[in-house]
């Protein structure tokens, strides 16, 4: 065994080369050429797939022995269930750029070292305060050897993506220009469908979902709630915007502040939202059974509280001053509910195609 990767034998031995006061050279063959490959002997290195090396490549003994004298060949052997071929124009090969990366990645001793150390620190920093931080330095130094693949899904998906979010803005855009041909039921059931598809983490919707008041004894009723993939449960009010703004155009205080149905549907979310916590687990187990056929299998409805979401109203007349003072109204009330002017998806559908284009 030379170097603990090769395994030669004297029936392989081409020739010994000894010169005066000189250790004599050994020469063997590990390999013979099939077309335009060499195959390698996997006897040398005891694999079960043959191996193919393009006849052109630079071929040394990098190519065969990682910095730790690990066999690279042994490695991948262990890992595959099919011949390799490696460089040249054949059909399902391992790029020679590839397989070059390959042997760059196999740790040497100084990274098994930064290894064993980042374990350990790891463990003491839970216990002592004067412990060198050894994880920093580990992934500091993989960070520096190994090499970035960039993933090309966003391109792979671009053109379905464009076709997508551009039928989704015809439709928003027919829609705002033919209002009054829409009942409230009408137009809630369309805009649902968009927003199903510009939050794609919600997986289900209900209509008319009714829920128990505790404190005064009655049976409230949320127009829609959206279920996500985890089961939580969140809640939406669609109004048709009819042209109307949101914040007054004269000012309180020096201050736009928030109109009536802008302000009333605040409120009514909000108590929606206490009213659904306050339903408990007999709440979830209620809503989880009366809507378990429109569930995935296994998924449970959490009410851990549920966020809002208010679609409603135009901001394209509004100056510069009223929509800094509607950007506060809805940073105010970010942590519950995302309020979202007709014109806000508008922008996100136009901004998400022009950067699709970009890529």
């Amino acid at each position: 065994m030379i170097k603990k990767v090769f395994n030669v034998r004297r029936e392989i031995l081409i020739k010994r080369v000894e010169e005066d006061f000189e250790e004599p050279e050994y020469f063997f063959e590990i390999g013979f050429l099939v077309g335009d490959y060499f195959k390698i002997d996997n006897t040398v290195f005891g694999l079960k797939n043959d191996f193919y090396f393009h006849k052109d490549l630079p071929l040394s003994e990098k190519h065969f022995i990682a910095k730790t004298k690990i066999s690279l060949l042994n490695q991948i052997d262990r890992l595959i269930y099919q011949d390799i071929f490696i460089g040249g124009d054949k059909e399902d090969i391992l790029p020679y750029k590839a397989f070059i990366e390959l042997t760059k990645i196999f740790p040497t001793t100084h990274e098994v070292k930064l290894y064993r150390e980042a374990k350990v620190t790891a463990i003491l920093r839970d216990y002592f305060d004067n412990v060198l931080d050894r994880e920093m330095s580990y992934h500091s130094y993989i960070g520096k050897k190994t090499p970035v693949y960039k993933s090309d899904l966003r391109k792979t998906f671009k053109d379905s993506e464009i076709i997508k979010h551009e039928t989704l803005l015809d439709r928003l855009r027919t829609m705002l220009n033919n209002e009054v041909r829409y009942s409230e039921k009408q137009w809630q059931e369309e805009i649902i469908q968009i927003i199903l598809m510009l939050f794609p983490k919600y997986i289900v919707v209900f209509d008319e979902v009714r829920f128990k008041d505790v404190y005064n004894k009655k049976t409230r009723k949320l127009d829609y709630g959206l279920i996500d993939f985890m089961g939580n449960l969140d809640i939406i009010e669609i109004k048709i915007p009819f042209e109307k703004s949101i914040v007054t155009t004269g000012k309180y205080r020096d201050n736009h502040i928030p109109k009536r149905d802008l302000s009333g549907t605040i409120m009514q979310i909000e108590k929606y939202i206490y009213y659904l916590n306050k339903s408990g687990v007999q709440g979830e187990k209620k809503l989880t059974k009366k809507y378990k056929e429109k569930l995935p299998f296994g998924l449970e409805i959490k009410i851990t509280n549920p966020n809002g979401m208010i679609i409603m109203g135009r901001d394209i007349g509004m100056d510069k001053h009223q929509l800094a003072d509607f950007e506060i109204i809805k940073r105010k009330y970010k942590n519950i509910i995302d309020i979202f002017t007709y014109d806000d998806l508008l922008r996100r559908l136009e901004i998400t195609i022009g950067q699709l284009k970009q890529l």
